[in-house]
């Protein structure tokens, strides 16, 4: 008997899922990311902590009844990161948060498998530094991101989207406002909210050009066989997320991907999984070249503890930081849903459409994920940085990362 895939039994180890999901009562959708709103409040929900705290089991048991009641699903949290670096050529540290209110809602047929919902998510983002986390990689040197999304935009609107299940659950189409790292080349450590640090072991291993989180677009996705997958989508590349209604289709220029799946097992589809994505960008107003790009994953799941990896991706021309990119590495968890540890080296190529002739970099990065509190989980980094391809001053760079965040 096939199994719709928003009902698949997915354990997500990394993820915080139990490893004793049945299909039965898994809320998981394995086409999305972690940090997809739904996927987000589901995952905080089965966190099992070092130390249990009922400081705020009132707001936990009046949030519940919501989803209960009226299929009300509501997560706010707040992220704060700091991030230094050694042998800089600019800046050596930088610090910034982000605070954010997201939810869905289940409006029509919320007791069914072909279920339509609003989602929703808006934050602000600032940084206590000149220069944001984001922006300290290229400062230092380094043709790099750290913790990509903490930036100083200040208030923004990241999703507003409606979201249909169809064909029994077993598809998905969505349109509005998305964040397109939700749904594209998608595996269990990109997460830069509870993952790496670093934007070359996340979504497109920093080879691949995209749009802003929040852009106006679509996507759909379904199972074309009981191991096969297919997906894609596109956004607006001149959509900005702190005006969003101003800039609708403001000449239209679009990022758009297509993605094949594979995985052994559909009911362990997000853990073991191999992917290719295919994807293309326009001109942009700014003269950012056209360009296309070929991203591959493959990620499998271990004695219950490990998940192996392994990526790469490519770009011709585009505004991607690198234009070619191959990354392996590994997670472990000992405990179901506790503090996850991961390990990855990427060695990459600077997009010479960006950066010009430029040499290779190897970039390393250790995290532990550690969730102290059911609401409160810390994450130290470490990062060693070989060559770092705009700073003519070291060939050895180091950097260290600290990332916490409070979530309700």
């Amino acid at each position: 008997m096939k199994r719709p895939l928003n009902r698949l039994a997915l354990s997500l180890p990394l993820a915080l899922m139990p490893l004793t999901s049945s299909a039965q009562d898994s809320k998981y959708n394995a086409t999305q990311s972690p940090d997809q709103v739904e996927n987000r409040i589901e995952l905080d929900r089965q966190s099992k902590p070092l130390y249990e705290s009922k400081l705020l089991a009132p707001v936990a048991d009046w949030r519940d009844g919501l989803a209960e009641k009226m299929h009300l699903n509501l997560g706010l949290d707040y992220t704060a990161v700091y991030q230094g670096v050694s042998d800089s050529i600019g800046p050596d540290n930088a610090s910034g948060g982000m605070v954010r209110f997201y939810g869905s809602w289940a409006l029509l047929n919320a007791e069914s498998a072909n279920t339509g919902s609003l989602i929703w998510k808006v934050e602000h983002r600032h940084s206590f530094s000149n220069v944001p986390v984001s922006g300290l990689g290229l400062s230092s040197g380094y043709v790099g991101l750290f913790e990509p999304p903490f930036n100083d935009q200040g208030g923004r609107l990241t999703n507003l989207y409606w979201k249909q299940t169809l064909a029994d659950g077993n598809a998905t189409v969505v349109a509005g406002f998305l964040d397109v790292t939700d749904f594209v080349d998608v595996y269990l450590l990109a997460s830069p909210w509870t993952g790496f640090n670093n934007f070359a072991f996340s979504t497109g291993s920093a080879a691949m050009d995209l749009p802003n989180e929040a852009a106006l677009g679509a996507a759909a996705g379904m199972m074309i066989a009981e191991n096969l997958y297919i997906q894609g989508g596109f956004t607006d590349l001149s959509s900005d997320p702190t005006e969003p209604f101003n800039s609708i289709l403001d000449g239209m220029k679009t990022y758009k991907y297509a993605e094949f799946g594979w995985t052994p097992n559909r009911d362990t589809i997000y853990f073991q999984n191999a992917h290719v994505t295919l994807w293309h960008v326009d001109k942009r107003k700014n003269g950012t070249p056209e360009g296309w790009g070929l991203n591959l994953s493959y990620q499998t799941w271990i004695d219950d503890k490990w998940l192996p990896f392994a990526r790469a991706g490519f770009a011709d021309d585009s505004g991607s930081l690198l234009s070619k990119s191959i990354s392996v590495g590994v997670g472990y968890q000992a405990v179901p849903k506790r503090d996850v540890i991961g390990l990855a080296v990427n060695w990459g190529e600077p997009n010479k459409a960006s950066f010009g002739n430029q040499d290779n970099q190897l970039t390393t990065e250790a995290f532990w994920r550690v969730p102290l509190t059911k609401e409160l989980v810390i994450t130290p980094s470490l990062q060693y940085i070989n060559n770092p391809a705009l700073n003519p001053t070291t060939d050895n760079m180091w950097a260290f990362g600290l990332r916490a965040r409070m979530a309700l």
